[in-house]
């Protein structure tokens, strides 16, 4: 299984490639997504909780790692963000529960260590 640091990068060094040869649809879709985890109603900590919910759901891991790195940035702990798995794992099943591995994993490669 690979360094969840590494998928991050992955993920951050392709999303500059998007803005490079996709600007209109990258900045809309950046625009949307700070928009929609700017805190509101729910505080950012909660949404990014949600969005990796979905992520296990929708077996996606770099967007299991690049929500974990930012839920813990705003405040999520270790705890939150697997209660947050496991609740995604009760909805999806079998499935997600092999997912929810990838969430372990990118805390423990993310989560700064105590």
């Amino acid at each position: 299984m690979e360094n969840m640091k590494d998928v991050v990068k992955e993920f951050e060094s392709n999303v500059v490639r998007f803005q490079k040869e996709w600007p209109k649809q990258r900045s809309a879709f950046a625009t949307l997504s700070e928009v929609t985890k700017a805190s509101g109603a729910l505080d950012a900590k909660y949404k990014y909780l949600i969005a990796i919910g979905i992520a296990v759901n929708s077996h996606c891991h770099w967007c299991i790692a690049a929500n974990v790195k930012s839920a813990l940035a705003h405040g999520a702990t270790k705890e939150e963000v697997m209660e947050a798995g496991w609740v995604a794992v009760q909805m999806g099943g079998g499935p997600s529960l092999a997912y929810l591995q990838l969430v372990q994993k990118a805390l423990d490669d993310l989560a700064p260590q105590s």
